[in-house]
């Protein structure tokens, strides 16, 4: 039997919430499929343990989370912790730690009634973005110089080193290769004259290898308006932390919102355990009010199969998904329906039970 242990940090304001139906979902497998289970630790991280420790995590947290397979996210940030500090100390510092450098964020219309573009369907609108996870924009390098004083001065550097922009390249490459799609880099070469010109020159260099694979490259303004006018353009993506970071929210808003929006943090090679995440945030305004739509956090659930090697798993969770969002009624307020949180989750797992 295989059995994937998986830590559990719901972490803030609605992470709770979604986290537990996550899984509710993970168990019904388990109850349905004698070859596999689950095991699950929780942490109690977050904003509330910072306001009460000092800190988002425990000091040993990172030595503990090696132990296991997968790490479960509900998500990070609330009121009265500043932004920078909830994201940098749990959320970045884990994907740093864990060299989780692959950020795979898929843009998918899974019901043409979810999406604001006119006439776009769901075959329209299905692409994945490969995003570079663990340096860039996010590197965390920089200084604030003369603080306080009217000559004030403030760097932000972004780091692109070969060896992280050629192995997040190439691991879309190989991916649209499997997957016999095309390949779009964005990028920002005719501004950012020294990193996304590296960016640019090192996508044709690794290119050279993956004859078979067809390439297009954007500017990331260009590919912004693409996204909206002809998404149908895109199949695999790749493209830098900062810019990964804002076309996927994008992708979220002509597929449905950010309770449809979800994202892995992956180390391919499996050295460290990867992440998996919905990416709609803490939500504080309707934290505990039992309404935050779970089917973000559910189809986490579907690519933390995927990567394990359960694809069919993978495949019924996120067909599941599909079926429950033709029906109105059993949806949260987000999409229109009247149902709470935990309805929807019980309700899913109903129908994973029939497929």
């Amino acid at each position: 039997m295989k059995t994937i242990n998986i830590a559990l940090i719901p972490g803030d304001g609605i992470g709770s919430e979604v986290v537990a139906e996550g899984v509710k979902v993970l168990q019904a497998i388990e109850a349905m499929d004698d070859s596999l289970s689950f095991s699950f630790t929780e942490f109690p991280w977050g904003c509330e343990y910072y306001l009460e420790h000092g800190k988002m995590m425990a000091d040993d947290g990172i030595e503990k989370l090696k132990s296991f397979d997968a790490i479960y996210l509900g998500a990070v940030g609330y009121p009265g912790v500043p932004d920078h500090i909830s994201l940098w100390d749990l959320l970045l510092r884990i994907r740093k730690e864990f060299d989780q450098y692959v950020n795979l964020r898929p843009v998918k219309l899974l019901n043409q009634s979810l999406t604001p573009l006119k006439s776009k369907t769901e075959e329209d609108i299905d692409f994945l973005v490969i995003r570079e996870n663990s340096e860039g924009e996010y590197a965390g390098a920089g200084d604030w110089l003369f603080k306080g004083k009217p000559e004030e001065v403030v760097l932000q550097t972004g780091v692109f080193s070969r060896k992280g922009t050629e192995r997040i390249i190439r691991y879309a490459y190989e991916e649209a290769r499997r997957s016999k799609r095309t390949l779009t880099s964005i990028s920002k070469g005719n501004a950012l004259n020294y990193s996304m010109v590296f960016w640019d020159e090192v996508f044709e260099e690794v290119g050279k290898e993956y004859p078979d694979v067809e390439t297009y490259s954007y500017l990331v303004d260009a590919a912004s308006l693409y996204m909206v006018s002809d998404p149908g353009r895109f199949e695999v993506v790749v493209t830098s932390n900062l810019f990964g970071d804002i076309i996927t929210d994008l992708g979220a808003g002509i597929t449905g919102g950010l309770g449809l929006a979800t994202g892995a943090n992956v180390n391919p090679e499996k050295e460290f355990p990867s992440m998996f995440e919905p990416v709609h945030g803490s939500a504080p305004d309707i934290a505990g009010k039992g309404v935050a739509n779970p089917l973000a956090a559910i189809w986490s659930v579907s690519q933390l199969l995927d990567f394990f090697g359960e694809e069919k798993w993978g495949a019924v969770v996120l067909e599941t998904i599909k079926s429950i969002i033709g029906d109105t009624e059993r949806l949260t307020p987000d999409l229109k329906g009247k149902a709470s949180t935990a309805e929807v989750g019980d309700w899913f797992v109903e129908l994973l039970k029939k497929k």
